[in-house]
C-alpha cells in the first residue's frame, strides 16, 4: 500500500510516497523558502521554482507535479501531520468537516503550525478528492499524561475556560523511536523506561514508562521546555511581564521575539544551525559556547528530572537532526551521567553512522546498566503506517461483542508467607464468594492498609494466593492514604512504593507493590481472535449507558485462557463516568502489533 505522507510546516512542506510496510520511499518532495517570490522545489532530486509564493500556490504546482511522477503507482491514502490535537485527538482520524473545522478552532494553541497544516489538507483534497485523507497528531501520544503533568498552577476557572494544560509534541517522534530501542533491546516496549531525546530545531524530551508518556517537555504549544533553534524553552514569566512594561513591545513583537529570536540564535547573536555553533565555539566564539552549553545542560537536567519521575531509566534515546548526527551534543550531554548507571563510550558515539541498513547504535558501554542509544527517526513511515491502518478499514463492519464491565473496588493479593504473618501460621484463605474472573474469589480476610497519613480498615483479600503480594487502591484512596501510587497494569510492581498491612496475627511492612491499577481488559485467545487484538494492546472502549456516553482511552488488553470477557475500572471512574451495574462498552480504536480499528453496527 503506497500512502502520500504531507507534511506541511510554516516555512517549508515536506512530503512523501511510501510503501507502508517496507518503509521505502518511492518519491520524495520539499518546498523550501515557500515565503520567498518563487519557493523552491525539489523532487526527487530535480530542482526547479514555484510560480508564486505562499502555500497555496507552492502545493497547487508541486502535488500535480508529484502525481505525474508516480508513473502508475497508485496512492491508497494520504497521511497528514497536524501539530496540535488538544484534548479532542488522542488517535488518527479520517479528515471531515468536523475535524477540520476542530483543528482550525485549535489553531491559537498552535498558530505557527496547524493553519498551515490546514492549508496543506485542503489544497491536497482538492488536488487528490477521492483519496482518504487521514490527520496523525503531533500531540497525541502524550494523551496519556498523568493529571499533575498536565496541569498549569493556574486558576482552575481559566485553565478550563481557554484549555490551558500541557499537551507535548513530537508525539508521532518519540513515539516511533521508542518501538526502534525496544526492538533493538529486543524487550517488550510496555517493560521499558525510556528517555527519548528529539534534538532539532525544535527539541522536546519525553519520560516514557511502559509505553506511555509519562511527561514530556513541550506544554500547552511548542514554545516550552528546551533550548531551541530560535524558539526560547522555558522561562520565567515574570521577564515577560516585565518586557511588556519596560519595553515599548507590542504582544506581537513579543511572540516573534519568543518563537523566533531566542534560544540558540538569540543566545549565539549569530546561529540557530547547530553546526555553525559547535564551529564557532571551537574556534573561540564565547557566545556560541555559551549556545551548545545552554543547550545540553537543560537536556542533561531534564533527563535527571525524568528518571526520578520513572525511578529509574533503562535507556536513553538521541533523535532528530542534532541527537542523531552530533557526537559533540552526544557527548556533553552523557557524560555526567555515571550516577544514573549511563556510561558513555566515546569513540563508538564518534563513529555513530545512522543509516538504513543501521537504524541504531548503541554507544554505551558494554557493562552500562543504562542503554545509549542513537536512533533515526522516520516520522513520515510513522505518518504513513498509521494511516495506512485507517485505510484498510475503510469498508470493514463487523457486529463484534460488547464487553461487561465491572468495578474494581480497593483489594488485595498476597502471598502465602504474607498470608501466615497477618493471619497465623499454616493459615488458608476462606472463600466468602467467587468472582466472574474464573478461579478468582472474594476472601473472609480483610486487612487494614497503614499509609503516612492515614488508615483504611476491611480492606478486601482476593484469593487464591499469588507468588507477590500487590494491593490497588484507587486515586481517592492513595490521597488519603499519603502515598503517590504509580498506575500500573497487575503484577508490575517493579519500582513502586510499599505500604503496612495490619492482620489480626501480625503487620507485614511491604518493600513494594502498592498500585493504582490500568484500566484493563480481560479476555480469552478466542475473544482476542475476534476482536483482533493480542495481548498488551492499548485500545479505547466506547462506553454508552442510560447516565450518559464517553470514550476511555489507553486501556491495557490482558489475554489468557484463564480470563472471562470484562473490563475492569477502579471505582474513581466508574463514579465520574456514572458508570452503573450491567453497562457495556464496544472496542473503537487502539494500537498494538495486531490491532486494527473496528466499527460496530449500532
Amino acid at each position: 500500500m503506497h500512502i502520500l505522507v504531507l507534511n506541511a510546516g510554516s516555512s517549508s512542506v515536506k512530503a512523501s510516497v511510501i510503501e507502508h510496510q517496507t518503509g521505502k520511499h518511492v518519491l520524495t518532495m520539499a518546498i523550501e523558502r515557500i515565503d520567498e517570490a518563487h519557493p523552491v522545489l525539489r523532487l526527487n532530486g530535480e530542482v526547479q521554482a514555484c510560480p508564486g509564493p505562499g502555500h497555496a500556490a507552492a502545493l497547487a504546482h508541486a502535488l500535480p507535479l508529484m502525481a505525474n511522477k508516480l508513473n502508475g503507482t497508485q496512492l491508497a491514502g494520504i497521511g497528514h501531520r497536524v501539530v496540535h490535537g488538544g484534548d479532542r485527538f488522542s488517535h488518527p482520524v479520517r479528515i471531515t468537516d468536523e475535524v477540520e473545522q476542530t483543528i482550525e478552532e485549535l489553531s491559537p494553541l498552535a498558530p505557527l503550525h496547524n493553519p498551515v497544516n490546514l492549508e496543506g489538507i485542503r489544497i491536497a483534497k482538492h488536488c487528490f478528492p477521492d483519496l482518504p485523507h487521514i490527520a496523525v497528531f503531533d500531540t497525541a501520544f502524550h494523551q496519556t499524561l498523568p493529571r499533575r503533568a498536565r496541569h498549569y498552577a493556574l486558576p482552575a476557572e481559566l485553565s478550563e475556560k481557554y484549555g490551558l494544560r500541557r499537551y507535548g509534541f513530537h508525539g508521532t517522534s518519540h513515539r516511533y523511536v521508542a518501538q526502534m530501542a525496544a526492538d533493538y533491546l529486543q524487550t517488550d516496549l510496555r517493560n521499558l523506561r525510556l528517555i527519548t531525546c528529539h534534538l532539532g530545531n525544535g527539541a522536546s524530551m519525553t519520560a516514557i514508562e511502559y509505553g506511555r508518556s509519562v511527561e514530556t517537555s513541550m506544554g500547552m504549544t511548542p514554545l516550552e521546555g528546551l533550548v531551541m533553534g530560535t524558539r526560547v524553552g522555558d522561562i520565567d514569566p515574570g521577564i515577560l511581564l516585565r518586557l511588556l512594561r519596560e519595553e515599548d513591545i507590542s504582544i506581537d513583537d513579543l511572540d516573534r521575539i519568543l518563537n523566533h529570536e531566542s534560544g540558540l540564535k538569540g543566545i549565539s547573536k549569530h546561529s540557530n544551525d547547530m553546526r555553525d555553533i559547535i564551529e564557532r565555539a571551537a574556534n573561540g566564539d564565547e557566545d556560541c559556547r555559551m549556545a551548545l552549553h545552554a543547550f545540553c545542560h537543560r537536556i542533561r537536567k531534564y533527563i535527571g528530572a525524568y528518571a526520578a519521575v520513572m525511578d529509574g531509566v533503562d535507556a536513553i534515546v538521541f533523535t532528530g537532526g542534532i541527537g542523531e548526527n552530533s557526537p559533540t551534543v552526544r557527548n556533553r550531554v552523557t557524560q555526567r551521567l555515571d550516577f544514573l548507571g549511563a556510561l558513555l563510550w566515546e569513540d563508538k558515539n564518534r563513529d555513530v553512522q545512522l543509516n538504513a541498513e543501521t537504524p541504531v547504535v548503541d554507544f554505551a558501554r558494554p557493562h552500562s546498566r543504562v542503554r545509549l542509544l542513537a536512533v533515526a527517526t522516520d516520522e513520515a513511515l510513522s505518518i504513513a503506517r498509521q494511516t495506512a491502518k485507517l485505510v484498510n478499514e475503510k469498508d470493514r463492519v463487523n457486529i463484534i461483542p460488547e464487553i461487561p464491565i465491572a468495578i474494581s473496588a480497593r483489594h488485595v493479593h498476597l502471598d502465602q508467607a504474607t498470608v501466615e504473618k497477618l493471619f497465623g501460621e499454616g493459615h488458608e484463605l476462606t472463600v466468602r464468594n467467587y468472582l466472574s474472573q474464573p478461579g478468582q474469589f472474594a476472601c473472609e480476610e480483610t486487612v487494614t492498609l497503614v499509609g503516612p497519613r492515614n488508615r483504611l480498615e476491611k480492606v478486601r483479600v482476593l484469593g487464591p494466593v499469588r507468588s507477590v503480594s500487590q494491593v490497588e487502591v484507587s486515586r481517592t484512596d492513595e490521597f488519603f492514604l499519603g502515598i503517590d501510587a504509580p498506575v500500573r497494569a497487575s503484577g508490575k510492581i517493579e519500582n513502586t512504593p510499599g505500604i503496612t498491612l495490619e492482620g489480626p496475627a501480625g503487620r507485614v511492612d511491604l518493600k513494594e507493590g502498592l498500585i493504582c491499577a490500568w484500566r484493563h481488559i480481560h479476555m480469552t485467545p478466542d475473544d482476542a481472535e475476534i476482536f483482533e487484538v493480542v495481548d498488551k494492546d492499548i485500545v479505547e472502549v466506547e462506553v454508552r449507558s442510560e447516565q450518559r456516553s464517553l470514550t476511555f482511552g489507553n486501556v491495557l488488553v490482558r489475554v489468557s485462557d484463564k480470563y472471562k470477557l470484562e473490563m475492569h475500572i477502579d471505582t474513581d471512574e466508574g463514579n465520574a463516568a456514572e458508570i452503573r451495574s450491567g453497562a457495556t462498552g464496544a472496542l473503537v480504536a487502539g494500537e498494538g502489533k495486531a490491532f486494527l480499528k473496528r466499527k460496530r453496527l449500532r
